[in-house]
């Protein structure tokens, strides 16, 4: 068997012969020539080697499904790990309540099935706070850590291939929350940075106190900053109850409507720096303490980078099926290859357990900004529903279902980890890379938008 991995966190347990069923539907439904090769059946018993050979096989096969625009969206792929995960976690089908956490530290219960997937779950997140139909895309559904301080860290935004109930009870650590928040990492396209879009949100009351509230938090958690005068101004708008003219406020400030990460580990300037991290307006904000405790602060633009890649490494483990993120012992790399000068290319690597969330996001900042070049309408991306009506998923058409995978036993051990990374980004192949390292063309997140940088940008 194999364990399937999202950001470093067990999401399902498959054999050899599931993925092969998946891959023949798949085949049958968009063609041969669409779905990639599929490592292919051995009469014998497979020698060590040949196991760990099969387990690559597998990975870069589930990876390029995954990272293909079609395939990696089918109906038929992102419901084979649902139903993956709930067999695996052996949670069964039934109607549940679940708390879903918003930025004011309120907690809204909605009654789901288990078996119920993300969109689903957001819809009725917003179906409870009477936000419009035409709204509901502009937020979105994390997995979140509370930390000791009351923050959260953000551990991934949930996805369309899982469902939210089992990836949060499945960690068994009531430190785990869902959270509802303004979208800034999404998939299938679905993103936003710009906040002149917060606009739209701001138009109805329920979108408006939902952005108010997250605002104030970020606030008080210190991910936007604000001094002296710019506080007396904000109290006072907020004795006023003027929420509109506190968001406008909040979006003159440093850091307003940037994603937070946790502190981690880079090598820039030089190696062993301690470093935080923010995404937004089109850049990742470094603040690095060097080893002399000296803090320095410095950007580097999303339209400089001509590429970046996600590493992992994956030991191998028998540990606990619910293994939380924080003990994994998955080792995650982002490294992104910077123009430094108009003649000098470098690479920037941060070693972080949220490098794939850090790489979504540098993913949709660009497409956002392809979307906005070939004059497009980021807006059209987050009308969802049809005539108002909710889109049911499959998972609720029947409560019983024939069970996926066999019960676990003492067989299936010891068990090989098929460490896909499973995120939303799409790989973009160069051609070449002045990177010394032995990785290959296809592990690369080419730039689209560093292809129309110009000397003006430099």
């Amino acid at each position: 068997a194999y364990n399937i991995h999202v950001n470093g966190v067990l999401h399902c347990r498959v054999r050899y012969s599931q993925l092969l069923g998946l891959h023949e539907q798949l085949r049958k439904e968009y063609g041969a020539n669409v779905v990639p090769a599929f490592p292919p059946k051995k009469i014998f018993t497979l020698t060590p080697a040949e196991v760990e050979q099969r387990r690559e096989q597998l990975e870069k096969y589930m990876q390029a499904v995954r990272q293909d625009p079609t395939l990696g969206g089918s109906e038929t792929f992102n419901s084979f790990l649902r139903k993956a995960q709930q067999e695996t976690q052996q949670i069964p089908t039934e109607e549940v309540v679940l708390e879903v956490l918003l930025s004011n530290g309120q907690k809204v219960k909605v009654s789901i099935l288990t078996s119920d997937q993300t969109e689903d779950v957001l819809e009725a997140v917003a179906s409870k706070l009477d936000l419009p139909d035409d709204l509901v895309g502009y937020f979105s559904l994390f997995l979140v850590r509370e930390t000791k301080d009351g923050a959260f860290s953000f551990v991934r935004k949930l996805q369309e291939f899982e469902l939210p109930y089992v990836s949060v009870t499945s960690l068994h650590n009531p430190e785990f929350q869902i959270i509802l928040r303004k979208r800034r990492v999404g998939g299938c396209g679905q993103h936003y940075w710009d906040s002149a879009y917060d606009d739209d949100v701001m138009e109805h009351r329920v979108g408006l106190n939902l952005l108010y509230a997250q605002t104030v938090s970020d606030i008080e958690h210190g991910w936007i900053l604000v001094n002296k005068e710019q506080h007396r101004q904000l109290k006072s708008l907020q004795e006023k109850v003027s929420k509109k003219e506190f968001i406008r406020l909040a979006q003159t400030l440093k850091y307003y409507g940037y994603l937070k990460f946790d502190p981690c580990i880079t090598d820039f300037p030089e190696k062993g720096c301690h470093v935080v991290v923010s995404a937004g307006n089109n850049e990742l904000n470094f603040q690095v303490r060097l080893p002399n405790e000296q803090i320095k602060e410095g950007s580097f633009k999303v339209t400089r980078m001509r590429c970046w890649r996600v590493t992992s490494s994956v030991p191998m483990s028998n540990g606990p099926a619910g293994s939380s993120p924080g003990k994994s012992e998955v080792k995650l790399e982002l490294a992104f290859e910077y123009l430094m000068s108009k003649d000098r290319l470098q690479w920037v690597t941060i070693t972080s357990p949220q490098a794939i969330m850090l790489s979504i996001c540098l993913q949709s900042m660009v497409d956002e900004l392809m979307v906005k070049k070939s004059g497009g309408s980021i807006r059209k991306m987050f009308r969802r529903r049809v005539n108002g009506a909710l889109r049911r998923s499959d998972s609720q058409q029947a409560v019983k279902s024939p069970p996926l995978l066999d019960s676990p036993d003492a067989s299936w051990e010891p068990m090989a980890k098929l460490s896909s990374k499973l995120t939303s980004v799409s790989l973009r192949g160069i051609s070449h890379s002045s990177s010394a390292n032995d990785v290959g063309a296809n592990d690369f997140h080419g730039n689209y938008a560093f292809e129309g940088i110009g000397d003006e940008d430099l």
